[in-house]
């Protein structure tokens, strides 16, 4: 079967699904087909997430009611199970993620729903016995932000983007030395974005421009090559959109989700560095914003928790999964 007719299957068998709730789909998804995986032990949105060893880490966060927790929760991804990790050290709502040589980084973030922006860091490491896991923290980032996101290369972790004022900003972390350095500006500010990496450039997607859900959103694509230390524009997203989250999975990158005044987004696109070319995917199966961070492991994108409605107090218990159909490779 060529890749054209194997992508056309995916994308009819996808739209087929769509009104089927998610919630029946418990058996392993076909390409193109949304699922559903073991529930979250405690509703949430407005978290970071990062993966590691097999295993994601959702951190901080609000449950119902925006109110935020130190919570620490871990998906064992083979298992299929749920557990509890060591608290963080203070409360935490959008704070950004990422995963590096076995060590789980917590970077900035709020400590209540509305303004107190933080700079710090923390780290957990991983590679050690679990009875032993604690957070420590580390060297604070050069400003207070929140609602941005990371991309790991080459050994060192890159914050892009914030919460007015900080929605320029762009700094890299060098775990080795626990160091930053402040990086050329992001173009356009702006917050609750996207990142991937894409064969060594770090890509930067959608977005609002104001602190909250009703303000203006972007469909800004820019791309940052740390080689030249330059800025480039990419194919902007197919609509304007905020409080979405990505992964890479066969070379593509799939974005989803988000949210506006009038409700969360349901789309699902993919993006073809090859190309530079946006493409629909059919709707995903309950739509969520509020998460930063996602998985793709065993050939399925875990889609972890997030909101069903607009704001922060709609968190929810999901771990939803689709096994993409399309390559970029």
């Amino acid at each position: 079967m060529s890749a054209n007719v194997f992508h056309r299957l995916a994308l009819a068998i996808g739209l087929a699904i769509v009104a089927v709730p998610a919630a029946t789909q418990t058996a392993d998804p076909v390409p193109g087909q949304w699922g559903q995986r073991a529930q979250m032990l405690e509703a949430n949105s407005e978290f970071t997430l990062a993966s590691t060893g097999g295993r994601i880490f959702v951190l901080g966060g609000y449950p119902r009611g925006r109110v935020s927790v130190r919570t620490v929760q871990i998906y064992d991804i083979a298992a299929d199970t749920w557990s509890r990790g060591p608290d963080l050290p203070e409360v935490n709502n959008h704070g950004v993620a990422a995963a590096h040589d076995g060590v789980i980084y917590l970077f900035g973030g709020q400590t209540d729903p509305n303004t107190a922006y933080v700079d710090t860091v923390y780290a957990l490491d991983t590679r050690v016995d679990r009875a032993s896991w604690r957070w420590v923290e580390r060297a604070r980032m050069p400003t207070r932000r929140s609602a941005g996101a990371a991309v790991v290369h080459n050994g060192r972790i890159y914050v892009v983007g914030g919460r007015p004022p900080r929605g320029h900003d762009f700094a890299a972390y060098d775990p080795a030395t626990d160091t930053w350095e402040t990086l050329p500006n992001l173009p356009s500010q702006r917050n609750h974005i996207a990142a991937e990496l894409i064969r060594g450039r770090i890509h930067v997607f959608g977005g609002r421009l104001g602190g909250g859900f009703q303000s203006d959103k972007t469909a800004a694509h820019e791309i940052y090559d740390p080689a030249t230390r330059t800025w480039t524009v990419g194919a902007p997203m197919l609509r304007p959109r905020s409080g979405i989250n990505s992964v890479t999975a066969y070379g593509c990158v799939h974005v989803w989700g988000g949210e506006e005044a009038a409700g969360v987004f349901p789309d699902h696109d993919y993006y073809d560095p090859r190309n530079d070319t946006w493409t629909r995917l059919p709707n995903m199966a309950i739509p969520i914003h509020g998460v930063t961070g996602a998985t793709f492991a065993n050939g399925l994108i875990y889609v972890t928790g997030g909101g069903d409605a607009v704001g922060g107090s709609s968190g929810t218990l999901l771990n939803q999964v689709y096994r993409p159909a399309v390559r970029c490779e």
